[in-house]
């Protein structure tokens, strides 16, 4: 076995480690699971390392790893069941199912959950050119290079693409950053009137059209007063504890029901109300937040 360039893997590392997290965000918009995210940065830095020696620097380090990562994503995007759809203009297409797309801790540009979540109803490579060229503003040029494609080729996928998510996804909100003095006091207020059993200032803390939708379930309730059925029902099925995070750049609680891990509850933040909570009840999330356990004796955990 050949002996391993320790002055080489060096370099190596210390070129790459700046992009990784921007990598994992990439992955993540792709696939839309932080763990299927994170496998394919893994992969992704394999390949780069395989090739390093071949790559000389003809581009920027950064954008020849976005390259491999992309084609990562494809590759496992392809491995999943693809479902036939009709596109625009009654083109046949098809996505690659996938799972539910759960939060992604911390924040960053373009990691809400209903743009993730409207980026798995395109077609692979529809959903590789929207993220290149909207999202990290590569030029046509550089997609269709990074794609092994054509220029015209990755106009027509952009224009598709770009029709279906404005069809496709919910209206856009105007939302507050999660570190606004208003979100945070939406925030704080949902988790102490949820964890009180306080249903009417729950309540009212919803607009009148908001949305409470339930995962893995997929239960969707639409408008105020359809929310405040479900979560009058919550409130009273057991004692609840929350502790205030960040989930796709959004305010969020990881969730415990009775001392044990239930998942978290992301909410989108309006100017006037809470527009959208989704709950994910998987309790795997919880440590995926940093977070162990509720504190013993039944009081909530401190906020970080």
């Amino acid at each position: 076995m050949a002996a391993v360039d320790t002055g080489a893997v060096s370099v190596f590392e210390a070129e790459t480690a700046a992009a990784r997290h921007e990598l994992l965000v990439h992955c993540y918009r792709m696939l839309g699971s932080p763990d299927d995210a994170e496998d394919a940065v893994q992969e992704t830095l394999e390949r780069a390392w395989r090739a390093w020696d071949g790559f000389q620097h003809r581009s920027s380090v950064r954008t020849w790893l976005y390259r491999i990562a992309t084609h990562v994503c494809l590759d496992r995007l392809r491995t999943r069941p693809a479902q036939a759809t009709v596109g625009l203009d009654g083109i046949p297409e098809s996505t690659h199912a996938t799972a539910v797309v759960l939060p992604f801790p911390g924040g960053g540009d373009d990691l809400r959950l209903a743009f993730v979540v409207a980026l798995q109803d395109l077609p692979a490579t529809q959903r590789a050119v929207q993220l290149l060229r909207d999202v990290l503003r590569f030029s046509a040029i550089e997609t269709a290079e990074a794609l092994d494609t054509t220029v015209a080729a990755v106009k027509s996928a952009l224009q598709r693409a770009r029709a279906r998510i404005a069809r496709t996804a919910p209206r856009a909100e105007a939302v507050t950053e999660p570190t606004d003095a208003a979100s945070r006091r939406a925030l704080d207020t949902y988790v102490d009137a949820f964890t009180s059993g306080d249903v009417a200032r729950l309540v009212d803390l919803l607009r009148e059209d908001a949305v409470l939708e339930l995962q893995p379930e997929g239960g969707v309730y639409e408008g105020k007063i359809a929310c405040a059925a479900v979560l009058r029902s919550a409130s009273g099925q057991g004692a609840w504890h929350m502790r205030p995070v960040v989930a796709n750049g959004q305010p969020a609680a990881v969730v415990h029901r009775d001392g044990d891990a239930f998942g978290v509850a992301v909410l989108d933040v309006g100017p006037d109300g809470i527009a959208r909570i989704t709950v994910f009840a998987d309790p795997s999330l919880v440590t995926r937040f940093g977070i162990q356990s509720a504190r013993p004796g039944g009081g909530q955990p401190p906020a970080e």
